[in-house]
């Protein structure tokens, strides 16, 4: 009990609306920050495990994009046991802020290269649908590589500022003291991330995804209504073979991008209304921020629950773990 009392005095405990709850809010908090860490990390594992053992995943030039999520969502998972081993052990100050803006810049980094992928994600199966016999020469191995390559490079670059002290890159909850307290959000910053981040992947990803789906809602009553015209002659269909897992596809990656949204949106908000000096609650802070980050998680057991070949090769994965064992 006396190190959970050390750690209520030393780390801001964001839920916590009184001394008399103080300490069992921060336990909370704990249980909360551990049982994520712990999900993210085994999560993003196995998927990245997965796609090794399951080649047809490969035949999707999304599956890079994919991969390089689940690795941004991996090292979230790792970033989080520097606040986990804070709430777990004595802490003992030093550097306390740089290990601050540290843990801020990477976090927001690697969410900023989901964020960027799910965009790039929508691009590419737009270019599958509406340009399906030049998408090979569009889309190569060498362009998707690149692609992702500055993608890190970007993300590293627009946080960049935060480290001179131009405001605060959206971390917020925070569990040490003197990032709640002492490292401020500003409004020109967050207006700075939302214009070159945040508005734009989301215009991205709804301008692609309504076009996607009003081609394939086209191009199935086009065939309903060939099907209808010559219901005793063997309808034509190859096109339907390639916009059928097509769509299937694309409704599996909407699925993801819109769970990352709705998720995500809170904390946007928050982080919107914050940096304005409109709101500034620190239950809300906590709750937000943990929320986007479980996103981290719910990336894969989306894809587990959507994806057949993803399910096949998860099968295949314990069928070999537990014949090894």
């Amino acid at each position: 009990s006396s190190s959970v009392m050390n750690i209520s005095e030393h780390l801001s405990c964001p839920l916590g609306f009184g001394h008399y709850n103080a300490v069992d809010v921060c336990i909370l908090e704990t249980v909360v920050i551990v049982l994520l860490t712990f999900l993210i990390i085994a999560g993003n594992l196995t998927v990245i495990f997965v796609f090794h053992c399951a080649p047809l995943l490969h035949h999707y030039t999304t599956s890079y994009f994919i991969q390089t999520m689940a690795y941004a969502d991996l090292f979230v998972g790792v970033s989080c046991l520097v606040p986990t081993l804070s709430l777990l052990h004595y802490p003992t100050g030093v550097h306390e802020s740089l290990t601050c803006q540290v843990f801020g810049y990477i976090i927001s980094v690697l969410k900023s290269v989901s964020m960027a992928c799910l965009a790039c994600i929508s691009v590419d199966r737009y270019l599958a649908i509406t340009k399906p016999l030049s998408y090979n020469q569009l889309v190569t191995p060498c362009r998707l590589r690149i692609c992702i390559s500055l993608i890190w490079i970007y993300s590293c670059l627009i946080f960049l500022p935060s480290f001179f002290g131009w405001g605060k890159p959206g971390y917020h909850g925070d569990i040490f003291e003197w990032c709640a307290t002492s490292w401020l959000t500003n409004a020109y910053f967050t207006g700075f991330i939302v214009c070159l981040l945040y508005a734009p992947a989301a215009f991205v990803i709804c301008f692609t995804y309504f076009h996607i789906f009003k081609i394939c809602r086209q191009h199935t009553k086009e065939i309903n209504d060939r099907r209808a015209r010559f219901p005793s002659h063997e309808v034509d269909t190859a096109g339907d073979t390639g916009h059928g897992p097509d769509r299937r596809y694309a409704m599996v990656l909407f699925r993801i991008t819109s769970v990352f949204y709705v998720l995500w949106l809170p904390y946007i908000i928050y982080f919107l209304l914050e940096s304005s000096r409109v709101l500034e609650n620190p239950a809300l802070s906590f709750l937000t921020t943990w929320l986007a980050i479980s996103n981290s998680f719910c990336n894969c057991v989306i894809y587990s629950l959507s994806n057949s070949v993803f399910r096949l090769g998860l099968r295949r994965l314990s069928e070999t773990i537990c014949s090894s064992c």
